[in-house]
């Protein structure tokens, strides 16, 4: 199988990533998720390599928006409109070079958990402003569904579609994670009820129980069943993996699949 848009993504958050993204091209990729974690995140000095990437590569770019201690669902309004600021500064950094971000839904705080609907809400109007935010640079933001986490929002697919439909964006994408979907062991069930909005898609592996970003092949989903399903899908393929390594792995599996 040759993927003609195909990604790569690390979540190391503490090697330096422009080292390695010139290289990324030479193996295969044809693009570069940039993930907004510790040493991978862009800052008014680093902005410079991301342009020079975007000028003397070939290379898709796209950005995961930061995930560690961001709470979209978070109740604390002051916290929450921090979160949203770096959120927007991120976008705003990268708005010359991306024209998608990757977006988690937000989980409940120990105060959520006793007001589950105010958090929920919450959430819905926090992924509405960042679309709405994200518009204004053409960008569309996809929401990703997540892993078998406890008190986190859009492990399920019934779930993800209520909430899509409910942030009332046209601005609104969906990034399928089918790793995640497979800890929740519901990858057919995803692709069966939210096929037609697959805006994005993160590819990764695991034993079917916990978020392990295996390379594709070491762990128990049926790829040749998924990408048989994902056939007429046209956007990113985005291996998310530890390392670059791990992503030529990836890559030689789907070459032979």
């Amino acid at each position: 199988m040759q993927l003609h848009r195909i990604s790569f993504s690390s979540h190391a958050a503490v090697e330096d990533p422009f080292k390695w993204a010139y290289t990324l091209e030479d193996y295969g990729y044809t693009g570069w998720e940039i993930v907004q974690e510790g040493s991978q995140c862009l800052n008014s000095k680093n902005i410079q390599n991301l342009k020079n990437i975007d000028e003397t590569t070939g290379l898709e770019l796209t950005l995961h928006l930061p995930f560690s201690d961001m709470n979209l669902a978070g109740l604390n309004e002051s916290i929450r409109v921090e979160v949203l600021r770096q959120m927007k500064y991120y976008i705003t950094l990268a708005s010359n070079y991306i024209n998608l971000a990757v977006i988690h839904p937000g989980y409940l705080s120990a105060f959520g958990v006793q007001v589950p609907q105010a958090a929920y809400l919450t959430n819905l109007t926090s992924i509405q402003e960042i679309c709405d935010f994200a518009a204004d640079f053409g960008i569309l933001v996809a929401v990703e569904n997540m892993p078998d986490l406890p008190k986190i929002f859009g492990k399920y697919p019934d779930e993800m579609l209520e909430m899509l439909d409910s942030i009332g964006s046209h601005n609104v994408g969906f990034t399928f994670d089918v790793g995640h979907a497979n800890t929740v062991g519901l990858v057919n069930d995803f692709l069966d009820l939210l096929s037609n909005k697959i805006s994005h898609v993160h590819i990764h592996d695991n034993m079917g129980k916990k978020d392990e970003h295996l390379p594709l092949g070491k762990g128990t989903i049926d790829w040749k069943q998924v990408m048989e399903k994902l056939s007429d899908y046209k956007g990113i393929f985005v291996t998310e993996m530890g390392s670059v390594e791990e992503g030529i792995q990836s890559l030689e599996f789907l070459k032979n699949l």
